[in-house]
């Protein structure tokens, strides 16, 4: 009997063909099921924490963990502004929310406030473009859709910061997009500052502003620092100069904690370095524990992380999964010491492709702050053991190892 040779090639493209075909059947499953999941979704129910001042040095800090509570101050200061406000975010949602900061924003102006406003274009597609529109006194920058990149091929990355400063007296920075939804039934963590951290916010707005020259528009003033704050530290990515320094703050600190590591993270996929640092500080003995949503908004994020956790668990890393609503922090916290507050998620889109802000904070109080958040958020999680891990279903674990090549993607 002879055999027919098939070329190597045809077989190579046969291959890629029917694995292509398991991807993506494995995600229009997925999104179907994250269909029905939104449709059927119970109103969110978690434990709120009250905002708290403490200082930082020359500054003092502010924590919110719930979107009014946070939302009522910013839209407080934008209505006290008497020179210049710079407001910067991700999304930002036409609802009664939204609706609230535009006008907010258009009556400041009108009272002779300069006001200065940006927001990324991606984010934003659902929303309509008349929203956006403003009126002549209001200076406005979108973060463009498709960026200029013959002329600046590294500005590929989207927008993904929220902050806003107000007067040079106080400024705010977290994970908060601008929307009804994130008011009331996301569990996230924003900053309110002031003293002498304002002037780096300042600053990274102005950077921001002036990255991109524009003919209808004018650029910001810049200015030295008047005061170098040990205590607290602004870390920015910017695609467009190759400056990526919020992964390496993350490294560093890790890689000092002796004692324990406390992380609450929307999306958290990391590369092999971050992986083998938290499992590394796990088997130095540091109790290394990681809070992440049961279930997010983006279902083929959850599933990506997933196919991390058998590492992390065997590493001796806990893990928690939040309950009855979704989580979006990006926080941590290292020793009763260090603690960070920003727009960054631990996945490659935010750590080496996105515009993005962080705090570092050295301070006792910051730390024994955040921990006590820690806690009661973990008070609403459920800890993922190894046993109920590894006892997933086969089908489940197949699904996960299928997604794997998607995860340099995000």
């Amino acid at each position: 009997m002879r055999f027919r040779r098939i070329p190597v090639r045809k077989i190579v493209r046969r291959t890629l063909l029917a694995v292509g075909a398991v991807q993506g059947a494995t995600l229009a499953g997925l999104y179907l099921v994250d269909h029905r999941r939104k449709k059927n979704r119970a109103p969110a129910v978690f434990p709120r924490v009250p905002p708290r001042s403490t200082t930082a040095g020359g500054s003092e800090v502010t924590l919110y963990t719930y979107g009014e509570d946070v939302y009522a101050d910013m839209l407080g200061a934008i209505r006290q502004a008497k020179r210049q406000i710079f407001f910067e975010t991700y999304i930002w949602k036409s609802d009664a929310v939204g609706q609230a900061f535009k006008q907010a924003l258009i009556e400041a102006a009108d009272r002779g406030v300069e006001v200065y406003v940006s927001w990324d274009e991606f984010a934003n597609l659902v929303v309509p473009r008349s929203f956006y529109r403003f009126g002549p006194k209001v200076m406005c920058k979108p973060h463009p859709l498709v960026g200029n990149w013959l002329r600046f091929p590294r500005s590929s990355g989207r927008n993904h910061r929220k902050l806003m400063v107000v007067d040079d007296d106080v400024a705010f920075v977290g994970g908060y997009n601008v929307g009804s939804l994130y008011a009331t039934d996301w569990r996230d963590t924003h900053a309110r500052l002031t003293g002498d951290i304002v002037w780096d916010m300042r600053n990274a707005f102005i950077d921001y502003w002036n990255l991109y020259p524009s003919k209808t528009l004018p650029t910001i003033a810049d200015s030295g620092i008047r005061v170098w704050q040990p205590n607290i530290r602004l870390y920015r990515n910017v695609p467009r100069n190759m400056i990526y320094p919020i992964r390496a703050m993350y490294l560093e600190a890790i890689d000092r904690a002796a004692h324990h590591i406390y992380m609450t993270h929307a999306y958290f996929i990391p590369d092999e370095d971050m992986l083998r640092a938290l499992v590394l500080a796990a088997q130095r003995g540091v109790d290394v524990r990681l809070i992440l949503p049961e279930e997010s908004n983006h279902i083929v994020a959850d599933w990506l992380s997933r196919g991390l956790y058998g590492q992390l668990l065997r590493g001796g890393v806990r893990l928690f999964l939040y309950q009855h609503a979704m989580v979006h922090a990006k926080t941590a916290t290292i020793d009763g010491q260090w603690s960070t507050i920003g727009t960054a998620n631990i996945d490659r889109l935010s750590l080496s492709g996105n515009y993005e802000i962080n705090i570092e904070v050295f301070a006792p109080e910051v730390a024994r702050q955040m921990e006590e958040i820690f806690a009661i958020d973990s008070s609403n999680s459920r800890e993922l053991t190894s046993e109920e891990w590894h006892g997933r279903p086969v089908m489940v674990k197949f699904s996960e190892a299928v997604l794997t090549p998607f995860r340099p993607l995000l």
